[in-house]
């Protein structure tokens, strides 16, 4: 930034009155982050509709859908946390009332979203070769080319949307982002059923005609968010195209500083993820069953926590930008309250009432599913402890990045689901023989140490040196 944002002792001083009572920062968190919650619970949607409809067409289609997809989905995740630095950059600027940095951050994210996907995106057209080589089977392979081919080309809608919603998320406008990604998520079921079937006289290109939904929803979603940023009156006087050619290396730089740490946590957690459901295919196909009912259901619980935690990076951003470290504190921990908070009722619930949650995913009246509900039920029981730790590391994660503190919790992140979860995992699952409930308890282990740490970096963020001006 152009006038970097700090809080020293005597700013620190005159912040005490600058900042909202926690009252008022509670209203104002909630309020920013609900509409977040629900486009994260909406944006899954996007790919449950499109495993759904695949389904239709049979198991092959459906696997090479997934083959896909799983391919994808760890560029997608890397990028959308290296362009998601956007978000605290500009809620720091607009803390220190600079405008020219607003439209500056916004532009230079906008040209690591193109950049990201260029790299990508002959990464990914090589799937083929690169699954042949990992001994996948032949015809699916050449399926899910089939989806990549098309699919690839949704990273430069989708990653450039990142930009724009961060400065949405910046200046509190996350009802239009509900509605865009609402909206996003209805257009993609039309077209899915369409173009996958042939329907509403659209061809049948069925994983191709997936894929297609796919980049077309993207580039809609796109097209309305930019409309908004354009039209609005709050956002057209950032002009965020003026000079859109135009270079300001500093931010670029700045960008990819502090996102590529928060691209490659996100990427590491993912992977452990993987890596465990990898685990569980060693063990049965009614454990992978399992695994995926209490995942999903641990997922979807997990929205509500990381809506929070985007809010808690704008809140906390802006008190940095301007010079507010009680604002910092209140925005930090009213953030953590509210999703320690929700997470405690999930787990009560997946406690209290596992059996009756796994039933809607499997009928329990077919006697061939009985072993499978009844270890998703016992998986369940691990995730409602589960959910305490991984809301307090994300809400903990995402306040640290309104400090745009990013590369000592990605260290913290990787060695904590690595060196401590996957382990734990193999250690609980196979050498003392607790299986499919030791895989989850070693998931959680790693969740919790990553939750000690970074909130406890929170806590301590001036004896660190993290309100320092950058």
């Amino acid at each position: 930034m152009s006038e970097p944002a700090t809080v020293a002792s005597g700013a620190a001083a005159t912040s005490l009155s600058m900042s909202a009572s926690w009252g008022d920062e509670l209203r104002a968190t909630f309020a920013l982050a609900w509409p977040l919650v629900i486009a994260q619970l909406a944006q899954n949607a996007l790919t449950a509709t499109d495993v759904i409809m695949l389904g239709w067409l049979g198991p092959t289609h459906l696997a090479a859908g997934t083959l896909a997809t799983t391919f994808l989905m760890p560029f997608l995740v890397c990028g959308v946390g290296i362009v998601g630095a956007v978000a605290p950059l500009v809620a720091q600027a607009r803390g220190a009332r600079d405008i020219k940095a607003v439209r500056r951050v916004v532009r230079q994210g906008m040209w690591a979203a193109i950049l990201l996907a260029v790299l990508f995106t002959p990464i990914l057209l090589q799937i083929r070769p690169i699954y042949a080589a990992l001994g996948q089977d032949p015809t699916i392979t050449l399926m899910a080319e089939e989806y990549i081919q098309v699919g690839v080309w949704m990273l430069f809608p989708a990653l450039t949307i990142i930009a724009l919603r961060s400065l949405l998320s910046a200046f509190d406008a996350t009802r239009i982002i509900l509605l865009v990604t609402v909206g996003g998520v209805l257009f993609n079921a039309f077209a899915n059923y369409g173009l996958i079937f042939g329907h509403f006289g659209m061809p049948r290109l069925e994983l191709r005609g997936a894929a297609l939904a796919t980049v077309l929803a993207n580039i809609v979603m796109f097209g309305l968010m930019l409309a908004y940023v354009l039209r609005q009156r709050r956002f057209k006087r950032f002009y965020v195209l003026m000079r859109l050619w135009k270079p300001d290396w500093p931010r670029f730089r700045e960008i990819f500083r502090i996102g590529t740490p928060i691209g490659l946590t996100v990427l590491a957690e993912v992977g452990l993820f993987t890596a465990a459901a990898l685990l569980m295919g060693l063990l049965g196909t009614d454990e992978v069953a399992a695994h995926a009912i209490a995942l999903q259901c641990a997922s979807m619980a997990f929205m509500v926590p990381l809506g929070l935690g985007i809010a808690a990076t704008v809140r906390v951003g802006m008190a940095y930008g301007r010079g507010d470290a009680e604002g910092i504190r209140k925005a930090g921990w009213t953030a953590f309250a509210l999703g320690t908070s929700f997470m405690a009722v999930s787990c009560a619930l997946f406690l209290t009432l596992g059996p009756s949650i796994v039933a809607l995913f499997l009928d329990p009246r077919v006697p061939e599913n009985a072993h499978a509900l009844a270890l998703a039920g016992t998986f369940l029981v691990v995730a409602g402890v589960f959910q305490l730790v991984d809301g307090a590391q994300v809400v903990a994660a995402h306040a640290l990045r309104g400090l745009s503190d990013t590369k000592i919790p990605m260290v913290f992140a990787i060695l904590g689901y690595w060196a401590i979860g996957l382990p734990t995992a193999w250690l609980f699952g196979f050498v003392i023989g607790w299986r499919g409930v030791g895989i989850w308890l070693g998931l959680a282990a790693g969740l919790a140490a990553v939750a000690v740490v970074l909130v406890a970096r929170f806590a301590m963020r001036e004896r660190l040196g993290l309100l320092r001006p950058r």
